[in-house]
């Protein structure tokens, strides 16, 4: 059995590799790289390579594994299996982890598996519990807007679900400027800690730049986390030479179209990795590195499909400072 100074010592060791950012004006941190379960935990990926990515994120600061219920393929499959991940490996550690889930898109058939009614979310979170094996979660998502029901009626079941300890804090994900200044205001008079948006942003994703998501986030107290961070492989050097056999344009086109990768894309990535190589990073690393720098941003979702990438992306916390010249040189030939 490993002595008990053993264990505090691989702990110190372990949050020693990461950097911990507040979430907006709560006390709660987020570690500044976060594992997204979004792509690689489904029902017919490798339940082994699935553990031991999590187990490499976790033993290099990664606090935050962020998945939702219609994760999958098939939907509530990446639940799933995260749940026999914790089961298998993590449960001691359930208080030093960060697990979040969502609702918001369409999860089962029939009038009430989607959207953002009080039924609907409460009944996708009892669902997301069982699959993972916990009695709650750390931060609960509604996962994009609904203009078919009341704010008010969303914000409600928010408050409700984190006053249950169901979730200990209440997020939003996709929201626009607008929904989000609401949430702001209905959530404190309902005196629930909402803490997050996740929105997408890369530096070929400006959107929450130009709506008004991240001044209106950073007036408010409220932290981001930002999904897509390398545009769904588009900002590494994956794609530079051609679309490999077991890339995501090639293998799985829900969210990524080989039709997507074009000589302008290319000629754009390439350019953006000369800068990269500049500054002793590579195009993944930069890419994170970047949204990451000026703090708005408290954490970056990363998805893998191995341990190694896990890896690489966290080594872009070891430069997350930029020249204006290196900014303006990436401005220009993202923007063109």
């Amino acid at each position: 059995m490993a002595d008990i100074a053993d264990i505090y010592t691989a702990a110190a060791d372990r949050y020693e590799k990461m950097t911990y950012n507040r979430v907006g004006r709560s006390g709660l941190k987020f570690p500044a790289v976060s594992l997204g379960l979004w792509h690689n935990f489904g029902s017919k990926d490798n339940y082994d390579n699935m553990k031991a990515m999590c187990r490499t994120a976790f033993d290099n600061g990664i606090t935050q594994f962020d998945v939702a219920n219609n994760y999958g393929p098939v939907y509530g499959s990446a639940e799933k299996s995260l749940g026999r991940i914790l089961k298998d490996d993590f449960m001691p550690y359930r208080d030093e982890l960060v697990i979040a889930t969502k609702a918001g898109y369409d999860m089962w058939d029939g009038p009430y598996g989607d959207g953002g009614s009080r039924k609907y979310l409460m009944a996708s979170l009892d669902q997301s519990l069982k699959r993972l094996g916990l009695d709650y979660v750390d931060v609960f998502y509604h996962h994009r807007m609904d203009p078919n029901t009341p704010l008010e009626e969303t914000m409600d079941a928010l408050t409700d679900i984190v006053r249950s300890g169901k979730a200990l804090y209440a997020g939003v994900s996709n929201y626009n400027e607008e929904y989000t200044k609401r949430a702001v205001e209905l959530l404190r008079e309902r005196h629930c800690p909402f803490i997050v948006n996740q929105r997408r942003y890369s530096i070929y994703d400006r959107t929450i730049e130009e709506d008004g998501v991240k001044d209106c986030c950073r007036e408010n107290g409220v932290g981001i986390i930002a999904f897509s961070p390398l545009a769904q492989g588009c900002l590494t050097d994956k794609y530079l030479h051609g679309i490999p056999e077991d890339s995501r344009a090639a293998r799985d086109p829900r969210f990524l179209h080989k039709s997507d990768i074009t000589a302008e894309l290319v000629k754009k990535t390439t350019a953006l990795n000369e800068i990269a190589k500049l500054r002793g990073q590579s195009l993944a690393q930069m890419a994170l590195a970047w949204i990451l720098k000026d703090g708005d941003v408290c954490s970056v979702l990363i998805g893998a499909s191995r341990p190694e990438q896990i890896l690489d992306n966290i080594a872009a916390l070891q430069n997350i400072s930029f020249t204006k010249e290196e900014l303006d040189a990436i401005d220009r030939i993202s923007k063109a």
